[in-house]
């Protein structure tokens, strides 16, 4: 049987300077992302967009939606699999593409895992368990593009 979750979020822009979009430079880009019961998230665009530097923006949120959705599902099959992870970090990284007429669209992702596992036997099975990660993500299932992901392992014994 399949099953449908349903999600939602307001966003609300708050960067009307009092004149709103009468002019392309008259108005902010800063929004608020609001989910209930949760703590809102205070945005923007991206600076090369005249956005505000100190915010969040669209694209930092995508980067972070798939690396956070893959390490969740990674953490899971090791756990189901027997490969004790003891640390997680991921540098990810990601190229948008601006085209002439100024649409744009994400090319690469490449999500850079440092995993620190307990034993070195683990190592191989960590790694065939990032092929399995992503093609569960549901926010990796839901790109246009592929995700790669250089995962690098350490071990420290317990």
């Amino acid at each position: 049987m399949k099953k449908e979750h349903k999600y939602q979020a307001t966003i609300k822009w708050t960067g009307n300077k009092g004149s709103g979009t009468s002019n392309y430079k008259e108005f902010e880009r800063s929004h608020t992302i609001s989910v209930a019961h949760k703590t809102d998230i205070f945005a923007s665009s991206d600076p090369a967009f005249r956005g505000d530097k100190t915010k969040h923006n669209p694209e930092d949120l995508l980067l972070a939606s798939l690396s956070s959705c893959h390490m969740l599902w990674y953490l899971h099959l090791c756990a189901e699999g027997g490969v004790i992870v003891i640390d997680y970090i991921d540098n990810v990284t990601g190229t948008m593409t601006e085209k002439t007429n100024g649409s744009g669209q994400f090319t690469e992702v490449i999500l850079n895992p440092i995993i620190t596992l307990t034993n070195h036997s683990m190592i191989q099975k960590g790694k065939e368990l990032h092929n399995k990660a992503n093609k569960f993500c549901f926010i990796a299932n839901s790109v246009n593009f592929i995700v790669k992901h250089k995962p690098t392992f350490l071990v420290k014994t317990l």
